[in-house]
């Protein structure tokens, strides 16, 4: 057996593997980082101000700041929601952060290494035993404590070692990064994030389209098989008047739809990020969840690794429900009523331009949490909620 053994090896250096994987190495933890080269997940590139604050991320690394959402129905109809006095919408490119996030991992004394997952076993004595292979390259054993999967929503090593994981809900996400122009006369912004809940463009979710200052994200997303996600964004880009811009690349790849149930083996493994299916229902949204989950993970694996305790690794998944998972059953509940047929999509916009329903939308969205302070608002987008529900108040056009 190798005597060189690490503490943790990290699989997917996305948001969720690079954060976990710094917090490890910042406690003095022996990390390894493996991660595909070259791999960019595609993503509206959405963060709220808190994520920022709390991952200690610079300014920097945003390449535009949308200040209002404008949410287009069935019928066309456009509701635009400002954000306000209270913040914005941060835009990164993934290519660029996420390339960042492991670098401060390398520089707090991760070991990145690039190259793909196989398997896991264990030797003999018991020992977890990573194998990985380079690009041309033989096979390499690692031996480690813990395994960190972060390797996105299909992870092999979730497929592996966790029960069920095989079974995971997906939507399948699709967009293309153009080159944006300052405006055009169909409407498009560089700083408003567009969101379409029309059926034509997506029978299930939404599409989009998100400044990136220089350029843009054009995307969608489906569940349904045989719907041409290629021809909805082609669809969308003529509508917008972007067809002519210059596509830089495109990016396709699965989206969970709801949080496993379990994320660790109870032994050696553990799961963060699209792995564990910490995307947000409804929006889509992952990657302040998939660092927050990381944070979690990398919490409980420092209690792993301090106490030998292998339930410390529940740990990761019960503080992060406590946390989110109030918010993800009510984003999930919002995804399975409102996006099942254009009339209640369209009913759906027309609650959007509720000044109190845009007001705590924002609130929670810049908090990270259902907002408390005001009762009686919520009373109020409950019993407009239940008149929109009950079709008991017209859709105004």
């Amino acid at each position: 057996m190798d005597l060189d053994i690490y503490d943790a090896v990290v699989v997917g250096g996305g948001p969720a593997g690079a954060t976990a994987a710094c917090d490890l190495a910042n406690a003095g933890r022996r990390v390894m980082l493996l991660d595909r080269d070259g791999r960019i997940k595609p993503c509206g590139g959405a963060v709220p101000p808190r994520l920022l604050e709390d991952f200690d991320v610079p300014q920097s690394l945003l390449v535009a700041r949308a200040r209002s959402a404008r949410m287009i129905a069935p019928s066309d109809r456009k509701v635009d929601m400002p954000v306000g006095e209270i913040g914005y919408v941060g835009m990164v490119d993934r290519d660029v952060f996420d390339e960042w996030l492991r670098v401060r991992a390398q520089n707090a004394g991760a070991e990145r290494v690039t190259g793909v997952f196989e398997r896991i076993e264990r030797d003999e004595t018991g020992s977890t035993v990573v194998y990985r292979r380079g690009r041309g390259a033989p096979e390499e054993r690692i031996c480690t404590k813990l395994v960190i999967g972060a390797d996105g929503a299909r992870s092999a090593v979730a497929k592996q070692n966790i029960p069920g994981a095989q079974n995971m809900k997906c939507v399948f996400a699709y967009h293309e990064i153009i080159k944006s122009p300052a405006e055009t006369p169909e409407g498009f912004g560089g700083t408003r994030c567009d969101v379409f809940y029309q059926g034509k463009l997506s029978p299930d979710f939404y599409a989009w389209v998100f400044p990136h200052g220089d350029t843009a994200s054009i995307g969608t997303g489906s569940a349904v098989k045989g719907f041409s996600l290629r021809e909805a964004i082609k669809d969308l880009r003529s509508d917008m008047g972007l067809s002519d811009c210059e596509t830089i690349r495109r990016e396709g790849a699965p989206l969970p739809l709801k949080p496993l149930k379990c994320w660790d083996n109870g032994r050696d493994v553990i799961l963060a990020g699209d792995a564990a299916g910490v995307v947000a229902p409804s929006s889509g949204e992952g990657i302040y969840y998939a660092m927050t989950g990381g944070r979690h993970v990398a919490g409980a694996a420092n209690v792993f690794l301090a106490t030998g305790d292998a339930k410390a690794l529940g740990k990761a998944r019960a503080t992060f429900m406590k946390e989110h998972g109030k918010v993800f059953w009510i984003l999930g509940m919002m995804q399975h009523f409102w996006y099942s047929s254009d009339k209640r999509r369209e009913r759906f916009v027309a609650m959007c331009a509720d000044k109190d329903v845009q007001e705590l939308t924002w609130q929670a969205y810049m908090n990270k949490r259902l907002v408390r302070a005001k009762p009686l608002a919520h009373i109020k987008i409950f019993l407009k909620d239940c008149a929109h529900l009950l079709g008991l108040k017209p859709v105004a056009r």
